[in-house]
């Protein structure tokens, strides 16, 4: 049976890494959090004291010693390590959610981000969600879907998300974040978030994440037919 390529990308708080997660997990597929590779380049900038308000020497110097890979965890979930330590949690930390945006609109950022994605994905079976996934890194995926939501909802989903790993962060300022993260990601001149002209938009606003997984596995499971009939004899 064919293996297809699914891209999703989305605005923060949409459910995109839950989403795509699940969605994997059904399929069978490999699941890959772009958004986790950047906030790990992030973190280490941020531990490193890498200046990366703009591109520079010393920041393009300092990816050729980031090395990332997900690691399954004791419950099989594919979590990311940096240079062999995982730091699945720490990279969820506000700290790094504030700086993630301006660490990542660099072209050297981007660029090697992209090479370690495409390797990951090259064999497909692989569910990657982010923000230039469908428009980038792989504009040829089977299937891409485009995860929208209420600014709102996905304050109050970011803060329940963080709650959940122990931080209590006031929604004004998730909400804050949240708005100049948009502003970063849409308008930088690398690799701007929009949405791909074949991808299907799916607003999660009044979704359960149970509702927006069925969605896109219905989706993935379409075109999967659809290739392997092109695939038969």
């Amino acid at each position: 049976m064919t293996r297809i390529t699914i891209a999703i990308d989305g605005f923060a708080g949409c459910g995109k890494s839950t989403t795509a997660k699940q969605a994997a997990e059904i399929l069978g597929y490999t699941y890959i959090d772009s958004g986790a590779m950047y906030r790990a380049v992030t973190l280490y900038f941020l531990r490193h004291k890498v200046p990366f308000e703009v591109e520079n020497i010393e920041l393009q110097e300092s990816l050729n010693h980031i090395h990332l890979e997900f690691v399954p965890s004791l419950l099989g979930k594919p979590e990311i390590h940096l240079s062999g330590e995982n730091v699945e949690d720490e990279i969820r930390k506000p700290a790094v959610s504030n700086a993630v945006s301006p660490a990542s609109v660099h072209r050297s950022v981007r660029a090697a981000m992209v090479r370690q994605q495409q390797a990951m994905g090259r064999l497909g079976g692989m569910v990657m969600d982010g923000r230039d996934i469908g428009t980038v890194v792989f504009p040829h995926a089977q299937l891409k879907v485009f995860l929208t939501a209420d600014m709102g909802v996905r304050a109050l989903r970011r803060q329940a998300e963080l709650r959940e790993k122990g931080t209590d962060v006031p929604l004004e300022e998730i909400l804050t974040n949240l708005q100049e993260r948009d502003r970063i990601d849409s308008t930088r001149a690398e690799s701007p978030l929009r949405r791909a002209e074949d991808a299907i938009e799916v607003d999660t606003s009044h979704c359960t994440i149970e509702e927006q997984v069925a969605q896109v596995v219905a989706l993935a499971k379409e075109r999967i037919l659809a290739a392997n009939a092109i695939m038969a004899p």
